[in-house]
Formats: structure tokens, sequence, C-alpha cells
């Protein structure tokens, strides 16, 4: 019998949640963490890079400027972990993660943490959770049963860098219409072009209302300027790469990818904007594949970049197929309301 296998026997009876707060834990703790997240990730999502303990503590401890975070773990404390959570306070939503050893699930782990939550979320006045699914895993059936509401679906997407036609993507980065110039910022942009960027952002807001925010962008200067601050804070080494329209020196499009200390072997792509009024000029392709050059010359550990959107966008697919993104995932959002959950929770739990 594994240790996590002998922990769940010993707590079968009571699961026991407790808060937790990474800038304080020990570095065993820490790395306790990592390694169930690593346990997790071998069973649910087999081929994505493992999480690494150098930056973790750091990732999961910094918040944006206003923002707060509540953490739980399950296990005995200098022993291992069954199960880990973390929630993001907003206004109007709970922003939640949830992990359980794979040998800990269907033990009570799960719903004690959603309980911690949702307790939380209702002593803060926040109405409703939202959280993200991977699709096809037990992840699914157990928010449904729940009762989380799917309200939103995306494709994640994974391009290899090793198959990369590098010759083809130097043609796709320089065909952009005249007028337009291609700028790349490793880090962030410079400050005097934080109101013209996040106005681009801003142009876009709301395309698709059906999208929970759960990973809320930025559409004003200064939570632009917090928002690069963050992701330095907490490991993320932002590129951005810009195209301004040359008679307005204004942004008219832009693309954003972040390298994860935590994770260095695989990029995530954040936003990418062409403002609507500069749409039809090749802006969108031609920046994404200049990203790719930036990375490449910059991050030689880095082996794959992810990316998600709506399986709607067809714009977006064909630029993504063209990259040579391949479908990999889905990944849904899911929503409840506290009262409900709670009222649901209560007699299973307690």
């Amino acid at each position: 019998m594994t240790l996590p296998q002998r922990a769940v026997h010993r707590q079968a009876r009571r699961v026991m949640v407790r808060e937790w707060e990474p800038s304080m834990a020990s570095d065993a703790e820490v790395a306790a963490v990592v390694d169930l997240l690593n346990a997790a990730v071998e069973v649910d999502t087999p081929g994505d890079p493992p999480w690494i303990v150098d930056g973790f503590r750091e990732y999961v401890a910094t918040t944006m400027p206003g923002e707060r975070r509540a953490a739980w773990v399950v296990g005995e404390e200098g022993g291992p972990l069954l199960g880990y959570a973390m929630m993001l306070l907003m206004d109007d939503m709970g922003v939640f993660e949830l992990s359980v050893h794979p040998e800990a699930r269907r033990h009570g782990v799960g719903s004690a943490l959603l309980l911690a939550a949702a307790r939380r979320a209702s002593d803060e006045g926040i109405p409703s959770l939202g959280i993200e699914v991977v699709g096809d895993t037990p992840a699914v059936p157990f928010y449904e049963g729940h009762g989380f509401r799917w309200a939103y679906a995306e494709m994640r997407n994974v391009l290899d860098l090793s198959t990369v036609d590098w010759q083809r993507l130097d043609e796709m980065a320089r065909g952009i219409g005249s007028g337009y110039r291609v700028e790349a910022y490793p880090g962030g942009p410079p400050e005097e072009l934080y109101a013209a960027y996040a106005a681009a952002k801003e142009s876009v807001r709301g395309d698709d209302p059906a999208d929970l925010e759960l990973r809320p962008s930025s559409y004003d200067p200064e939570r632009l300027r917090d928002s690069l601050a963050t992701l330095h804070a907490r490991g993320l080494k932002p590129y951005i790469v810009l195209a301004i329209h040359e008679s307005t020196d204004t942004v008219a499009g832009l693309t954003e990818v972040v390298v994860p200390r935590q994770r260095p072997s695989r990029a995530d792509q954040y936003d990418t904007v062409v403002v609507p009024e500069h749409r039809g000029y090749g802006l969108g392709r031609a920046l994404k594949a200049r990203m790719l050059f930036e990375l490449k010359a910059a991050e030689p550990t880095l082996r794959e970049v992810q990316t998600w959107h709506d399986a709607e966008n067809e714009p977006l697919l064909k630029v993504n197929a063209e990259l040579g993104f391949q479908p990999d995932r889905e990944w849904r959002e899911y929503e409840v309301e506290v009262v409900d959950l709670l009222h649901r929770l209560r007699p299973a739990v307690l």
C-alpha cells in the first residue's frame, strides 16, 4: 500500500481540511503540493510537462494588487497531501482550482475542499464559483454531480516547435499589409505604449459573452502595468509582439505568450487581438509567426506552445492550423451558485 493510500485509510472516516498559506509554508510542504499536482497530471493529462518546485511558491502566493486568494490542503502535516485547492476571490465570482491525488479520489477529499471554498465565498458575499475542467477526465462527472453548469468550452491546441517549418513561418511573419510595422518586446511593452495596448484589448472586450472570463484581461493602462509586474513576480516571463498602424501610431494588433519558470518547456499563449478596423491585413498570422521566432531565439529549453480558442472561431482556427498547432484537449468552464452548492454539500460532507 502506497503512502497516499495509507493516508486515505487513516482519514476515511473524516476528511480534515486546513487552510494553507503558501508564503508561510515550509519548503517540504510546497514540494508536497507539487508532487500532488504531478501525480494528477500523470493520470489526467499525460504528456503535459510536470511542475517543478523552483518558483512554485511565488507562483501560487503572488496576486494582483487588490486581489485575494485563499488555499486549502487535505493531508497530515509532514505527510503526503491528498488534496489541494486555491480560489481567487473576485467581486462576483470565486475562480477555483482543485486537485486530488489519484489514489485518494472517491473518498470525500474533493467534496470537502469544495465545501471550504463555498463557505469562504459565502462569507465574502461572493455569489458564484467558476472553474476550468479538462474534458474527458473524472473532473467532469465530479463537478456536474455537484450541480456545476457547463457554461463555455475551448479547445486546447499544442504546437511542437520541433515540427515547425521555419522557412514557411518566415514568409508568414512577413505577410503583413502595408502601413503596419511589427515590434517585439520581451518582458512587456514600454510605458508609452500602455494606453494604446490596453485600448486594443478593450476593442474586443465581450466578443464572446458566454466566456466566464476566468482569466481576466487588462483593459486599462493601470491594470496592464500591475498585470505585467505580477507576471514577473510569479515567475512568468511575458513576450509581447505588437502591430503598429504607422499613420496613426496606434496598436492595431497584439499577441502575448508567457513562459513559466515552473514549467519552462511549455509556453502559454495569452491574448491575441486584432482591432476590428484593422482586420483583413494578415496581422494575426504575422504576429503569431513573429512570436515563434522570438521564442526560438530567447528560450532554448522551450519545446511547445499551448493555446486555447473557441471551436467556433474559424479565423483563429485557420491561423493556428497554418502555424502547425494540433488539437489536443477540450477545456470547459463551469459555474455554480454558492447557495446551491452549500445546499448540496452540507448533507453529504457533514
